[in-house]
C-alpha cells in the first residue's frame, strides 16, 4: 500500500491492534488572494514564488500530494510526517552526513544494565511556539496516550508496544521502562506534542489538527494556515532551539498534475519541486541545463515493488477480500517474479534514474542492504518461470491461457496509482511479460487505491516504501502482529504477510544490540522475505527533484554528499535553506527576524467554467514515509 510515505511513512514497529483509519480530510473549495498580481480567481498563483508584502522571503514546494492530517497520532503520508518533522520535535534526530543519532528534544539518552529502563535527559532550552515550557511531561503524556489510547496509537502506536511505563520525575528527566530490550530506542520516531494542548481533545481517531492557527510547537517551522488538498503553510519559528530558518516562510503546495509543478518551477511561480515522490526522467530531462534552476539526482530511500495479494486476514483468523488463489502458491509467485525484467524497467522506465532492485533496504542504508546469492537470485528467465507454473498446476489450455483450479483463464488485477506513470509503464511490460506466459494482466489505475487495498480485493499492487536509517518499521509492517484485529479494522499490514520463520526473526533483531549481529538478522528476514515471494523490489528510485537557484541559494541534502531534500530524515533542509541574495525572488531581510525560514502559501484551484474543486487522494503505501 502509501505512502511511504506511507510514508510513510514510516518507520515504525507496528505491532499492535489498530483501530479503523478515518484519516481523510474533506475536500474544500478555496480560492486565496496571494499576491496583487491576482487579477482573475483562476489564477490564484503568484507570479514569483515570493510574499509580495512585507518584504518576507518565502520558499514555495510543489507537491504530489495532499495532506491526509495535520495530527501526528493519525498522518501516514510522507507530506504529512515530512511537516510534522518540522512543527515537532522527537527526542532524537537522524545526522545529515551519517545518519546516526543525534540529541533533538533529548540532548542525551542512556540504557540500565539490562536495557530494560531508558533515561532520557529533556533539554531546558525548547520552547513550545505559545512561550511555555517543552518538558519529559509533555513527551511522558504523548507516550503514555499512545499506550491507552488506540486513536492515538493510529500512525506510531507500534513504537509504544514493547513500553511498560513511562513517567518523567523531573521537567528535564524522561524514563520508559520496558518489558523486553528493544534496540531502537534511540529512534523513536514520534512527534512530541504540548500536552497542554492536546489534553483537551476528545477522539483521537478523528481529531485532524486543522481547526486552530497557528498550531502550538516547537519545531523549527510554526504552521499558520491550511486548505485541505491545497497548501500548507509554515512561518519560522524564530525562538527554536537550534536556531532560527532563514526563510520567513514555508509553503507546501499541492499539484495533482506533476506537470503543471514543473511548468510553475520553470515561471518563479514555486522554489521547488518534489515529484510524485521523484521527477519523471523526461521532467528532469526538461529541467537540466535551464536557467536558474538546478536537478537534484542523488540515490533515494524508497524502493518500488510489485506486492502480491496472500490471502488476506485478520488477527482472529477471519478471511477476506478476493485475491486469487493461484497467489498462495510460492512456485507461482516466484514464476511471476522471474518473468519481470528488471534490467528493462531501469533503462526504460526510469531511463537509468534507478538501481535495480534485489533485496528490501535500499543501497544507501549499506548496513542493511541485502543481495540474494547466485543460487537464491530469481533473475528473469521467462522460460523456467512457465516450468514453474506448470509444476504448479496451472497450464495453459488449447488457446494458450493459463487456467486456475476453477477451469477459468488466469487474469490477474494489479493495483496501480492513477497520478504514477511509471506504474502504469511497467504495468504495460507486465501485461507483455506475463501475456507470453499465458497470463492476462489488467491494471486497475485508481486515484484511490486504499480501500480495495484494506479490504484486501487486489490480487498484486505497486507498492513502495521510504526507508529510514533505523529499517525496523518497513519490517514490522510483514509481521503477523500487524495484521488488523478483524476484517472490519485497520492493521499496520502493508499486504497481509504473516510468516512464522519471518516474526521469529523479527523479534530476535528487535531485541538485538550488537549492531553488526542485528544487521545479520535483518538480512536474514530480507531474505526470507525474497524467497516467499510476496514481494517483487523492482527498483530503488534515484531522489529527483529541482529547484530555482534565484530563490534558493544553497540547502542541505541528506546524506550531505548525494542525498534527497524533500522528505529527509529529518528537517535539514528546509531549517538550512538559504535566501539567493540577488534573485528576482530575494527580498530585504528583516531587521527583526534573525535567521529566518519560510514557504510562500498557494493552492492549486482545479477550475472549470469558472468553478472552483478539489480533489482529495486517499493514503497509501507509496505516499507513506
Amino acid at each position: 500500500m502509501d505512502t511511504h510515505d506511507r510514508y510513510s511513512q514510516y518507520d515504525r514497529t507496528k505491532r499492535t491492534p489498530l483501530r479503523p483509519l478515518r484519516l481523510l480530510l474533506a475536500a474544500a473549495t478555496a480560492a486565496l488572494t496571494l499576491t496583487a498580481a491576482l487579477t482573475t480567481p483562476l489564477n490564484p498563483a503568484p507570479q514569483q514564488a515570493r510574499a509580495a508584502e512585507d518584504g518576507k522571503d518565502v520558499l514555495t514546494v510543489a507537491v504530489a500530494q495532499s495532506v491526509d492530517s495535520l495530527s501526528p497520532f493519525l498522518a501516514t503520508r510522507l507530506v504529512s510526517t515530512s511537516i510534522h518533522r518540522l512543527m515537532y520535535e522527537y527526542l532524537t534526530n537522524y545526522d545529515p552526513k551519517d545518519n546516526h543519532a543525534v540529541p533533538g528534544l533529548a540532548t542525551k539518552w542512556e540504557p540500565s544494565s539490562d536495557k530494560l529502563t531508558w533515561t532520557y535527559t529533556i533539554r531546558d532550552n525548547s520552547k513550545w511556539s505559545d512561550g511555555k515550557q517543552a518538558t519529559a511531561e509533555d513527551a511522558a503524556w504523548t507516550f503514555n496516550k499512545m499506550m491507552t489510547d488506540d486513536g492515538a496509537a493510529t500512525a506510531n502506536g507500534s513504537f509504544v508496544a514493547n513500553f511498560r511505563k513511562v513517567s518523567a520525575p523531573s521537567p528535564t528527566k524522561l524514563v520508559i521502562e520496558l518489558k523486553k530490550p528493544q534496540a531502537t530506542m534511540a529512534a523513536l520516531d514520534v512527534p512530541i506534542v504540548p500536552k497542554h494542548v492536546w489534553e483537551n481533545v476528545g477522539d483521537f481517531s478523528k481529531f485532524n489538527n486543522d481547526k486552530t492557527f497557528p498550531i502550538v510547537g516547537n519545531g523549527p517551522f510554526v504552521i499558520t494556515d491550511y486548505a485541505p488538498d491545497s497548501f500548507v503553510r509554515l512561518k519560522a519559528n524564530t525562538s527554536f532551539w537550534r536556531g532560527a530558518p532563514k526563510f520567513d516562510e514555508l509553503v507546501f503546495r499541492y499539484y495533482k498534475d506533476q506537470d503543471a509543478a514543473v511548468a510553475a518551477l520553470r515561471k518563479g511561480e514555486v522554489s521547488f519541486v518534489a515529484g510524485a515522490p521523484a521527477l519523471t526522467p523526461a521532467q528532469a530531462a526538461s529541467l537540466k541545463g535551464e536557467e536558474n534552476i538546478k536537478v537534484n539526482d542523488a540515490p533515494g530511500r524508497r524502493f518500488y515493488a510489485l506486492a502480491t495479494n496472500p490471502g488476506a486476514r485478520a488477527k482472529n483468523g477471519e478471511k477476506f477480500g478476493d485475491g486469487h488463489e493461484s497467489l498462495l502458491d510460492q512456485k507461482v509467485r516466484q514464476a511471476l517474479f522471474m518473468a519481470v525484467d528488471r534490467k528493462t524497467i531501469i533503462d526504460k522506465v526510469f531511463q537509468g534514474h534507478a538501481v535495480e532492485g534485489e533485496g528490501y533496504i535500499p543501497p544507501r542504508f549499506s548496513t542493511y542492504h541485502w543481495k540474494p546469492t547466485d543460487g537464491q537470485k530469481l533473475s528473469y528467465d521467462p522460460d523456467k518461470a512457465s516450468q514453474l507454473l506448470d509444476q504448479a498446476g496451472y497450464k495453459k489450455n488449447a488457446d494458450g491461457k493459463r487456467v486456475g483450479k476453477d477451469g477459468k483463464p488466469i487474469n490477474y488485477r494489479i493495483l496501480c496509482h492513477a497520478t504514477d506513470p511509471q506504474d502504469k509503464a511497467v504495468g504495460k511490460y507486465l501485461q507483455e511479460w506475463w501475456g507470453e506466459l499465458g497470463i492476462g494482466v489488467t491494471l486497475n489505475c485508481l486515484d484511490n487505491v486504499t480501500d480495495p487495498w484494506l479490504a484486501g480485493e487486489y490480487d498484486l499492487a505497486f507498492d513502495g516504501w521510504s526507508v529510514n536509517p533505523d529499517p525496523d518499521f518497513v519490517l514490522s509492517i510483514h509481521t503477523c502482529a500487524a495484521l488488523p484485529a478483524t476484517p472490519k479494522d485497520t492493521g499496520a499490514t502493508d499486504n497481509f504477510i504473516c510468516d512464522k520463520q519471518y516474526d521469529e526473526l523479527y523479534e530476535k533483531q528487535l531485541a538485538e544490540y550488537d549492531p553488526a549481529k542485528r544487521a545479520d538478522l535483518v538480512k536474514q528476514m530480507e531474505s526470507r522475505l525474497y524467497d516467499t515471494g510476496y514481494m517483487n523490489v523492482m527498483a530503488y528510485p534515484n531522489a529527483v527533484e529541482a529547484y530555482r537557484t534565484d530563490q534558493i541559494e544553497s540547502i542541505m541534502t541528506m546524506p550531505q554528499d548525494a542525498g534527497n531534500i524533500y522528505g529527509q530524515d529529518g528537517y535539514w533542509g528546509w531549517w538550512s535553506a538559504t535566501p539567493a541574495a540577488d534573485g528576482e525572488a530575494a527580498s530585504e531581510e528583516s531587521s527583526s527576524a534573525g535567521v529566518i525560514i519560510g514557504i510562500v502559501a498557494g493552492i492549486v484551484v482545479l477550475a472549470g467554467a469558472g468553478a472552483f474543486f478539489t480533489m482529495r487522494r486517499r493514503a497509501t503505501a507509496e505516499d507513506r514515509e
